[in-house]
């Protein structure tokens, strides 16, 4: 297949995307709003031979500081079919287009997924004292047609961004978890949840836990959640969101899909104790953002709500229902692990992607960029 690559239009991308079974939300039109700081533009590319467009990019501009030189970033993607024969096709216009637009340097994150891991296996892995990490343990499956594209790559010259050993070195997570809903009755996806799971969405129920959907639109619930998740920011020592970011990403996602973005809360007693927000593109739905009080734990609004969102997930014919990132840390020890233990629960499995790579055009400003955001 020949090739041409161009900008497109954002209704161009977004039918594209509408086209398909699903894409990363991080690749929809809309996400250049949400990430309003960088300068964005969609790639489009064509079959010669046909003239249909047979992928799509969102590409993500940061300028550094006094020069008109950018980072060039597409957040788990581009859109293409990563496991072409002819890869190289793909991406060798990709990086001429981006260095004529002033990149310095391109990271993307191939959405491509290296291995997985069933919850019986990564539990296995916890009882073993040996074991540290989720990549010790053998894995449940293995795609091989992905560590050819992670060979394709190097020999392009993509260099492979450092994980930081948790998984989190990425911009965006390198291990997820994940609860396959295809081909399965509800009553399976509950049974695969381990006993605690169940016993605590029982406790929810038999306490009056009630999970109703939100509104961010609605001033009201906007401060509702900004609340609990500030209290959850302060517990848990990392630097919360502006309110301003949830309200625009809620106005920008719904404004292009009016069911691409959703709220939920837990409420006992009249108050809300839990919150969490969830995001659809077609067959795939991501848990996103989650919230919690410091009290009222013990009537499990957490289990509560999860079970509440994986039901509505099912409900739109969802594929699979996307807990996002997790550490690959399996140390009990490590402030990591009560997420894994937390999402392993759900009877689901760990995937792994191929990690965020990067291209330098410019070796002197990569490197110096590099320095920079070591020292961050």
């Amino acid at each position: 297949m020949s090739l041409t690559l161009r900008t497109i239009s954002r209704e161009q991308h977004l039918a594209y995307i509408q086209s398909l079974p699903s894409a990363s939300h991080c690749q929809v039109p809309a996400w250049a709003d949400v990430k309003s700081e960088w300068r964005a533009e969609n790639l489009g590319w064509f079959d010669d031979r046909t003239g249909e467009m047979v992928g799509a990019g969102l590409v993500l501009y940061r300028q550094l500081p006094k020069v008109k030189r950018y980072l060039a970033y597409l957040p788990e993607g581009p859109v293409i079919n990563w496991y072409a024969p002819n890869l190289e096709e793909w991406l060798k216009p990709m990086l001429a287009h981006l260095k004529q637009q002033g990149a310095f340097s391109v990271k993307m994150g191939p959405p491509v997924v290296i291995r997985r891991w069933d919850a019986a296996a990564i539990k296995k892995g916890i009882q073993d004292q040996d074991v540290k990490r989720l990549r010790d343990v053998e894995a449940t499956h293995i795609e091989p047609r992905a560590f050819e594209v992670a060979d394709r790559l190097r020999r392009m010259g993509w260099q492979q961004g450092e994980d930081g050993g948790a998984g989190f070195g990425d911009v965006q997570p390198r291990y997820v978890y994940q609860v396959p809903l295809e081909g399965r009755s509800l009553e399976d996806v509950h049974k695969g949840f381990n006993q605690l799971w169940r016993r605590n969405i029982k406790k929810a129920d038999k306490a009056g836990v009630q999970v109703v959907q939100g509104n961010m639109a609605n001033p009201y619930d906007l401060d509702e959640w900004q609340r609990l998740y500030e209290i959850t920011a302060e517990r848990d020592r990392f630097r919360p969101r502006p309110k301003a970011y949830f309200q625009r990403m809620w106005n920008v996602l719904n404004a292009e899909d009016p069911n691409r973005m959703r709220l939920y809360f837990a409420e006992h007693e009249g108050e809300r104790i839990s919150a969490a927000t969830m995001l659809i593109v077609g067959g795939h739905v991501w848990y996103s953002y989650g919230a919690s009080a410091n009290h009222k734990r013990e009537v499990r609004p957490s289990n509560a709500m999860q079970w509440r969102m994986l039901q509505d997930a099912y409900a739109l014919g969802a594929g699979v229902y996307d807990l996002r990132g997790i550490s690959d840390s399996l140390d009990e020890n490590d402030h990591l692990f009560g997420l894994i233990q937390f999402k392993v629960g759900t009877g689901g499995q760990a995937a792994e992607y191929l990690g965020e790579w990067d291209f330098p055009l410019n070796k002197l400003l990569h490197k110096a960029l590099d320095i920079y955001m070591s020292r961050r």
